[in-house]
């Protein structure tokens, strides 16, 4: 088994490169994104993930791509899922 180091979760990434140095409050950054300030203000503390549309928005605010959003979110979301390996009790399939 391979352990994979902690990724940052999407809305730090979000609150530090973009939110900071623009200087932008989470209440703007939702209006400018057409999100409530709730929806964003759980992304940015890592209460809630990054959906497809989400990504979409911050490709077209920030120039980010989709893309890159969505493959940090499953990062994060496959090292949440590692420590809870056994709870799966799958065993291999092998030819």
């Amino acid at each position: 088994m391979t352990t994979m180091h902690k990724p940052p979760h999407p809305g730090e990434i979000l609150r530090d490169l973009w939110l900071e140095p623009l200087g932008l409050s989470i209440t703007r950054a939702a209006e400018k994104l057409q999100v409530s300030r709730k929806t964003l203000s759980e992304i940015v503390n890592g209460r809630a993930g990054i959906s497809a549309e989400m990504a979409f928005r911050l490709e077209l605010a920030f120039g980010k791509r989709a893309e890159s959003w969505l493959a940090m979110q499953a990062a994060f979301d496959l090292w949440q899922l590692q420590s809870q390996r056994e709870r799966f009790a799958i065993e291999r399939i092998a030819a």
